[in-house]
């Protein structure tokens, strides 16, 4: 049995988690813990915490698991640079799963997504667009980064000179290196994500589409079971389905 932590309990991730891991006999809540609780007080009843609260939380959770060398599964998005510093610190000293999205279709979708750049070549444009519910905070989304992330490293790159968050006014015609980018909001949207590859003549369209919570509720449990068994380290949810 692997006995878990969750941190971030009362949020959507968070009670997903709880009514997933309710139904898996082989995983046992042993805490729920959310904003103002004390992490380090129940630590030691567990094996492995799983993260889903804030970006600027993650840091210190990482920094308290690597003291008590307790695994660690984080699925919190939104990092600063420092921030993914310290995560990857504390990798150093215990492993650590890290992914922007655990679904297991979509980290299918993040190796069609890498495939098909690779077969359709320089000549297709690449543009992400992605929706999530009025309440998310960031944009773009972990995931779409992470499918930019694949895109331009497919295409040595810089994200950072390459990326176009949207369009607007007299922008000039597309340059044959930017990647866009657009990031919508509404309603109760779990998570779309489409990547887009237009060529003249012809159009490549990859799309997956999360209408429950609870895929990637399992996803971070599976990635719980997964990384008590693995040395020190950062891994991500690759790492866990074996498609590396």
């Amino acid at each position: 049995m692997t006995k878990i932590i969750i941190n971030g309990a009362k949020g959507r991730m968070g009670r997903a988690l709880l009514a997933c891991a309710a139904n898996r006999p082989e995983i046992e809540v042993a805490g729920a813990i959310d904003q103002g609780d004390d992490l380090a007080a129940i630590l030691p009843r567990a094996e492995v915490v799983i993260e889903f609260s804030f970006h600027t939380v993650t840091p210190g959770v990482a920094a308290l698991c690597a003291q008590q060398r307790k695994a660690l599964v984080i699925g919190t998005t939104g990092h600063s640079a420092g921030e993914k510093e310290e995560i990857h610190a504390a990798a150093g000293r215990i492993p650590v799963v890290m992914a922007s999205n655990f679904s297991t279709g979509i980290n299918a979708l993040f190796w069609l997504t890498r495939k098909a750049v690779e077969i359709l070549g320089p000549d297709f444009d690449l543009e992400v667009v992605e929706m999530h519910h009025r309440l998310k905070k960031d944009a773009p989304s972990g995931t779409a980064t992470t499918l930019l992330e694949i895109l331009s490293a497919v295409r040595q790159v810089q994200l950072r000179d390459a990326l176009r968050h949207g369009r607007a006014g007299i922008v000039g015609e597309r340059t044959r290196n930017e990647i866009g980018v657009h990031a919508i909001r509404g309603g109760d949207v779990v998570g779309d994500h489409t990547v887009i590859f237009a060529a003249n003549g012809e159009r490549v369209e990859l799309t997956h589409r999360a209408s429950s919570r609870d895929t990637f509720a399992h996803g971070a449990l599976r990635a719980a079971q997964w990384v008590i068994r693995q040395p020190p380290g950062l891994y991500d949810m690759q790492d866990v389905l074996g498609l590396k």
